[in-house]
């Protein structure tokens, strides 16, 4: 039996866009959105180890378009699923308050992206966001010292040399925490 917050989760994601879907919608930054997802080469090993975890997987990712961390991590995300064989929706988030509320980056934050991991119920495992771990203790500690646009150009940086594996790695380890 079902709870009536698994079918609201199920009916959320039921309606929302799928990758493909939402970076139709995209306006700002669309180039980069589409570079970020052709140039995506995942390590094998994430890859493999996704296909060996068990159940079925379904990811809900809270985004807005001009938000430049969800445009270097959400793409990759996008690839990572589509190769684990999972299904990755997109909601905006500024169309989705309660459910960002709920997810909110340490209790206080309406920070994008964010990604919600649900089982086969549509039960929520967890949640991703918005940033990888040692970038975000880096951004609220020496990062908080620079001036935005620097901030900026060194987040840029990072997540060009990540290529987003340690978002990747962190998301998977929520799905091996389940299992």
């Amino acid at each position: 039996m079902t709870t009536p917050v698994e079918e609201d989760n199920r009916a959320r994601f039921n309606s929302a866009p799928t990758f493909q879907e939402y970076m139709e919608t995209v306006e700002q930054n669309a180039e980069l959105w589409q570079g970020v997802y052709d140039r995506v080469r995942l390590p094998a090993e994430l890859v493999e180890a996704a296909r060996s975890c068990p159940g079925t997987w379904r990811l809900l990712a809270l985004s807005e378009d001009w938000c430049g961390d969800a445009v270097n991590t959400l793409p990759v995300i996008a690839r990572f699923a589509q190769e684990a064989g999972w299904d990755l929706r997109v909601l905006e988030r500024d169309s989705n308050p309660d459910l960002m509320d709920r997810h909110l980056t340490g209790g206080r934050s309406r920070s994008i992206p964010v990604v919600i991991v649900f089982d086969e119920r549509f039960e929520e495992v967890g949640w991703w966001g918005p940033r990888p771990q040692k970038l975000q203790d880096w951004v609220l500690s020496e990062g908080c010292s620079l001036e935005r646009g620097e901030r900026y150009r060194e987040l840029r940086r990072w997540y060009a040399k990540d290529r987003g594996h340690t978002a990747v790695a962190e998301l998977l380890d929520i799905f091996c925490q389940r299992v």
